[in-house]
């Protein structure tokens, strides 16, 4: 009964690092462009929801991470003004990457794709209408 109590202990205390781990990647991913935040953060909150309810409810209700939680849940996407200063900060620095970092005009080809392609997504999702409060 020991060894299954030790065991459980253990597993939960690895979700919840887990947990923290995703959770600052995701907080990393809102300054760094290419590190997505949303995934992270649900990853986050789906480890948090198996090993301790007191960390998914704070994630959940966190001033900052929690909206990205449940707009993604409930399905509001995005406000165009956080679209439009994404992609304007994923040009700067994929620009900045490709041009003056990368010598390899491969890597430069690549780096040129990857901002096209989320670029494109990003302005695909739908909009987040302003509530009226707002």
């Amino acid at each position: 009964m020991i060894k299954k109590t030790k065991k459980l202990h253990l597993s939960r205390a690895c979700l919840v690092g887990l947990g923290f781990f995703f959770v600052g990647l995701g907080f990393l991913g809102i300054f760094l462009p290419l590190l997505p935040t949303t995934p992270f953060l649900l990853l986050a909150a789906g480890l948090f929801a198996r090993s301790s309810p007191r960390f998914y409810n704070w994630l959940l209700n966190h001033k900052w991470l929690g909206s990205y939680i449940r707009n993604y849940r409930e399905k509001k996407g995005i406000p165009l003004k956080t679209r439009i200063i994404t992609i304007i900060i994923l040009w700067i620095v994929i620009a900045h990457s490709a041009f003056f970092i990368v010598t390899n005009p491969i890597w430069r080809l690549v780096l040129i794709l990857i901002a096209c392609g989320v670029s494109l997504h990003v302005a695909t999702l739908s909009n987040k209408n302003p509530s009226p409060n707002s």
